[in-house]
């Protein structure tokens, strides 16, 4: 692939075969497809990614209908194109390796050792594609006790940690271990996945060198403890749960306001003492009990229920008003309208609308990833189940249309 002068993109010489499917592979090539890769996404004829009818809610067609396009789908497959290929047959194996030949990137997130009975794995691969770089994704990484298990984001959070930190305090009401609203050691196996792949790419560019990438999400969550870990590591005393709340800074914490609720995040004596006085409650600057943070800390259990109460005197947007003007950090806790409606969230382009074949057009969050000369370029909505098979056999295979009718007739595609 070479970028036109009107397309400038970081990775548009680097061709992707992606065969995962679900959240962290396809999070991963998403992230590729973004900065400009050409991602080709393998699915199982007549069926497909998992995700597609993880529903309601559904994309609507241009009729209010529902297509088959699940949101969870969406969330994670745009920018590519979509080819239908059954790997379990002769035929369908053969046509994954003429790709690989073509390909900079293999993607895969099996089961471990399941893609080497169809001669897919990076030791058969390797062997006709020398510098491929070939990244696996399982749950716990492929060798191991746990190894042949699989590997669920939910379960992960569990093993790995997090759900220990998260949540509201075991003494208090709703207290207990908690999971995180997003599948968030999915999303970051993903992005772990693709600066292995980015640092892989730059080495075969140096060396001519390709190279395995074994990704566990198991492995993922233990990194990302980052703290949290390290804070247990140094003592040998295991954190616990403490909700909205700090550990070691006194007022930092979620407060219910007059009409709905807001974080303050007091880092400081001189943050603290302007939050008091904002709140009409000067006093508690000034009690021996709360002059410094390491006294808030150790009298929390009384602090806090006198800046619930006084929290509670203003509304949301009042106190976000008075605390941001005198400097004091702060944040609505916001639903999704509210996010999407945000004049800072608008402003940074982080809702976008890509033209859809069967929808005219859908709409999907942007990517992050801001780039000055190579910009993220939003031309490919998520594909529809083997949209572009033909195409990509016809382009990159050169098969002719007696060829790819028997293979359509046999199932392969």
């Amino acid at each position: 692939m070479q970028n036109s002068p009107q397309h400038k993109t970081a990775l548009g010489h680097i061709r992707v075969l992606d065969l995962t499917r679900v959240l962290a592979g396809p999070w991963c090539s998403q992230n590729l497809a973004d900065l400009g890769a050409e991602v080709i996404k393998i699915e199982r004829p007549g069926i497909g990614d998992d995700t597609r009818s993880w529903g309601p809610p559904y994309l609507k067609d241009s009729t209010d209908n529902n297509t088959s396009e699940a949101a969870y789908y969406l969330a994670a497959n745009r920018g590519k194109q979509a080819m239908t290929v059954d790997i379990s047959t002769a035929e369908g194996q053969e046509i994954i390796r003429a790709l690989v030949l073509q390909s900079d990137v293999v993607l895969e997130n099996y089961k471990v050792g399941q893609l080497k009975k169809y001669g897919l794995d990076y030791a058969a691969l390797q062997q006709i594609k020398p510098d491929i770089v070939y990244c696996s994704i399982t749950g716990f990484g492929q060798d191991g006790p746990y190894a042949q298990r699989a590997g669920y984001d939910f379960i992960i959070q569990g093993m790995g940690g997090l759900m220990s930190l998260t949540g509201e305090r075991d003494d208090l009401p709703g207290g207990g271990p908690q999971k995180a609203g997003v599948a968030i050691t999915d999303l970051m196996t993903g992005m772990y996945a693709t600066i292995a792949v980015l640092a892989a790419l730059t080495h075969r560019d140096k060396t001519g060198e390709g190279q395995y990438i074994d990704m566990a999400l198991l492995d993922v969550q233990v990194a990302m403890l980052a703290n949290m870990g390290a804070n247990y590591l140094q003592t040998g005393k295991a954190p616990q749960r403490w909700g909205n709340a700090h550990q070691n800074i006194v007022p930092y914490q979620t407060f219910a306001t007059a009409d709905g609720h807001i974080i303050v995040a007091a880092g400081n004596d001189a943050q603290y003492r302007k939050f008091v006085q904002l709140g009409g409650r000067e006093e508690l600057a000034n009690d021996a009990r709360f002059q410094t943070n390491p006294l808030r800390v150790q009298h929390r259990e009384v602090l806090i229920p006198i800046l619930a109460d006084m929290v509670k005197t203003k509304t949301k947007a009042e106190w976000i008003m008075v605390l941001e003007t005198a400097g004091v950090p702060c944040g609505p806790i916001n639903n999704l309208d509210e996010v999407f409606h945000d004049p800072q969230v608008q402003s940074r382009q982080m809702q976008v609308e890509i033209p859809h074949p069967s929808a005219g057009a859908v709409r999907l969050v942007g990517s992050p990833m801001k780039l000055s000369k190579t910009p993220v370029q939003y031309e490919q909505a998520p594909p529809l189940l083997g949209q572009h098979t033909e195409q990509c056999l016809r382009s990159l295979l050169h098969f002719d249309d007696e060829k790819i009718a028997s293979l359509k007739a046999a199932g392969i595609i």
